[in-house]
């Protein structure tokens, strides 16, 4: 069985929370690894996702190491696709 570690930097604009997570994280960028098994076939090679972690860094003031959190890559997909929409102008700017 072969796998496969890859590495990728994703960025939130906007304070965040994901599922399992104690507390909201600040907005900043974050390191997000899968790992990922190929799965070879008679007719083609595939590959299938077997985890996707985050790093999350210690909060100031507490004396926490850096955090590997398994999470859904579908989460991380919507909740980054959230940070990234516009704002609704509020009712001030109107």
């Amino acid at each position: 069985m072969i796998t496969r570690t890859t590495r990728k930097t994703v960025t939130f604009r906007k304070l965040f929370k994901l599922e399992g997570f104690d507390h909201s994280q600040p907005a900043g960028n974050y390191m997000v690894e899968t790992d990922e098994e190929l799965l070879d076939t008679l007719t083609r090679s595939a590959l299938r996702r077997l985890a996707t972690r985050i790093e999350i860094y210690p909060r100031p003031g507490h004396l926490t190491l850096m955090e590997v959190v398994t999470i859904d890559p579908a989460e991380l997909e919507m909740v980054l696709a959230r940070d990234a929409a516009p704002e609704p102008p509020s009712r001030l700017e109107l």
